[in-house]
């Protein structure tokens, strides 16, 4: 019996990395196709960095940056250094801990 679940457990992992590596792979296509054909694969969003710095008092000092545009990727998975847009556009608060 536990023989079984150990190898009923292999095959789901297996199945499931295998899919993440076709999914990936897929998208990655997808990402060079459009840079290929010279359609734009890049979007922007205006995201809103700060740093939260740590005083001795115990209290924190908030140091906000101007709002910047960042470069983004219209695909599912980050590439070239760029994360997804779908990502960014629900992240656009970025906090730095000191």
């Amino acid at each position: 019996m536990l023989r079984r679940i150990r190898r009923m457990t292999l095959v789901v992992a297996s199945g499931l990395a295998i899919i993440a590596v076709v999914a990936f792979a897929a998208d990655y296509a997808i990402f060079r196709l459009r840079v290929a054909k010279g359609w734009t694969p890049y979007g922007s969003v205006t995201v809103l960095h700060y740093d939260a710095v740590p005083q001795r008092n115990g209290k924190t000092e908030f140091i906000f940056d101007p709002p910047a545009v960042e470069t983004c990727i219209r695909a599912a998975f980050p590439h070239s250094g760029y994360p997804p847009c779908w990502y960014l556009s629900r992240h656009t608060e970025q906090r730095t801990d000191f």
